[in-house]
């Protein structure tokens, strides 16, 4: 459900040519069925002229209410059309969680 929330304020907000919003909770040291670790890829014209830091900063204000209740980590990554065009639609896989311990 958060997923979605996410997905859609989004969508709303910059219209985006591409939109991935994955959860990646699972790789994470949390409770079974916790929604609090997405990696977000956006590809937006809305993004042009803005350094990644403006970009994010805008994107944390779209999901203000997400991050502040159960939203724990948020991977951005952010392009242009431009941009993602030279990347030949490739983004980083995400690295694996250093969270130390076990859940009991």
């Amino acid at each position: 459900m958060i997923r979605e929330q996410i997905e859609e304020k989004l969508r709303v907000a910059f219209e985006p040519a591409h939109l991935e919003v994955h959860d990646e909770s699972y790789r994470h040291n949390v409770p079974a069925g916790s929604e609090s670790h997405f990696k977000v890829v956006i590809v937006s014209d809305c993004f042009a002229g803005q350094r990644f830091l403006a970009r994010h900063r805008l994107i944390y204000s779209e999901l203000a209410a997400e991050l502040a209740g159960s939203v724990h980590a948020l991977a951005l990554h952010t392009y242009t059309l431009k941009e993602w065009e030279g990347l030949q639609d490739t983004v980083l896989a995400s690295p694996n969680c250093r969270g130390a311990g076990t859940l009991a």
